[in-house]
């Protein structure tokens, strides 16, 4: 049944290696299930409950990439977009979680019905490279803002808006010794370098006297506080047109970036250097988003970790069910969850951000017209606390430069219509 459902012989692959790979994916993307609860719950949503939405959601759509696109890649909630979620749809801009999940459950609908209409190419392929390099790199700035302002790194202040923060802390300390550690476990391919960086801080935590352990294991918190809670009436308010545009953009770079990577690094594109069955693929990614919007959690996409269970011989859709499987698993862990820090995630957060940042060595730096408006929306990110105020910013800036240097044909008519309704946005609709 294996071999008619999965292909395994003709993917030159084994069920051996396919379960290894799967443990081996799941090592180094399990950090999520303490790390989106952590930064979800600041909203005011119920910790237990994110827990419980974050490994469905993550249960649910892996399940579907392996079992219809049967690609070995695995979802779950996207770090970067549950930043955004929690700390500027939320925080910043004042909306209710509840507005925030409906603004996500329509980001996950419309990426549905491109995926349908066959539009996403034209859409992926309109965009221009240096801006998806400055997306890329300011949702990592954003994440390093966040992760260095819960550990207590930078903190307000009331001249310069920004300050060191006291780094003699047992906290601060912590911090970067998790960070540390992350990094330096990664640089020797040591798997589940994350996890293993979050759980030393917590024990130390722990033998400190900061945290206290409530246990391993336990029966599933309840659900109900997150689960269908979301409002698509109040998503539709026309004030959030940008913030779901900006779930929407992120998610659909992100989960496209990370199939064509992981199917290039697993040979799985086909002799014209097109990856098979990309709508089914897609189309998995968005309902996983509506689903996980359902239950109570941020996007759900695609995960470039599921390369590491690519390196380790897995190719087809057994190598995600074996991961869907570990997620289910991990529901009995919400005391491990719930006794995790701040400080202790913040290191995954830093971490993160520094892969993210990456892309800016892809910038053709001697063209100030692609790499000027990439770093405008590199930056505005994380200083206005907005990645949707990030991307708006970066299309108007690469249009104006654009049109105004005489370089035409650099532009395109989704390039330009989606500048000018950012442009009318910020001219007669709340900056936010």
């Amino acid at each position: 049944m294996l071999e008619r459902l999965f292909q395994l012989q003709a993917h030159g692959t084994t069920v051996r290696k396919e379960l290894l790979a799967g443990v081996t994916t799941f090592l180094t993307m399990a950090y999520i299930i303490v790390v989106n609860p952590s930064v979800l719950s600041s909203t005011g949503m119920d910790f237990g409950a994110i827990f419980v939405a974050t490994c469905l959601a993550a249960t649910i759509g892996t399940l579907i990439m392996g079992l219809w696109a049967n690609y070995p890649i695995a979802l779950a909630p996207g770090m970067g977009l549950n930043a955004f979620f929690a700390f500027s749809v939320v925080g910043s801009m004042g909306y209710s979680w509840q507005v925030a999940l409906g603004a996500v459950f329509m980001s996950g609908l419309i990426f549905f019905l491109l995926s349908i209409l066959k539009v996403r190419e034209w859409i992926i392929n309109s965009i221009p490279m240096s801006l998806r390099f400055g997306i890329s790199a300011g949702i990592g700035f954003f994440l390093a803002l966040i992760a260095l302002k819960n550990a207590g790194i930078v903190v307000d202040h009331p001249a310069t808006l920004v300050g060191l923060g006291d780094i003699k802390t047992p906290e601060s300390l912590l911090f970067f010794g998790g960070f540390v550690l992350i990094c330096a476990l990664s640089y020797r391919r040591v798997t589940g370098a994350v996890m293993i960086g979050i759980l030393a801080v917590t024990i130390i935590a722990m033998m400190m006297g900061m945290v206290e352990y409530n246990g391993f294991f336990s029966a599933p918190p309840s659900i109900a506080p997150t689960f269908m809670q979301l409002d698509i009436a109040g998503a539709l308010n026309i004030g959030m047109i940008s913030i779901i545009f900006a779930f929407l953009f992120v998610d659909l770079f992100d989960t496209s970036g990370t199939l064509i990577g992981a199917a290039h690094r697993g040979g799985l594109l086909d002799k014209d250097g097109k990856l098979p069955r990309l709508g089914r693929a897609l189309m998995s990614d968005s309902v996983a988003t509506m689903s996980g919007a359902a239950l109570g959690t941020s996007t759900t996409t695609s995960y470039i970790e599921s390369t590491a269970g690519i390196a380790a011989g897995g190719r087809t859709g057994l190598t995600a069910v074996v991961v869907a499987a570990l997620f289910l698993a991990s529901l009995v862990l919400s005391p491990i969850a719930s006794i995790i820090p701040p400080y202790a995630t913040a290191p995954a957060l830093l971490y993160v951000a520094v892969l993210m940042a990456s892309g800016l060595k892809q910038i053709d730096w001697d063209d100030i017209t692609d790499a000027a408006p990439a770093i405008v929306t590199a930056l505005a990110m994380p200083l206005t606390f907005s990645i949707a105020n990030g991307i708006a910013l970066g299309f108007i800036t690469y249009a104006v430069i654009k049109g105004i240097s005489g370089r035409w044909s650099h532009l395109n008519a989704s390039v330009v219509t989606i500048a000018v309704v950012f442009i009318l946005k910020f001219m007669f609709l709340d900056a936010a």
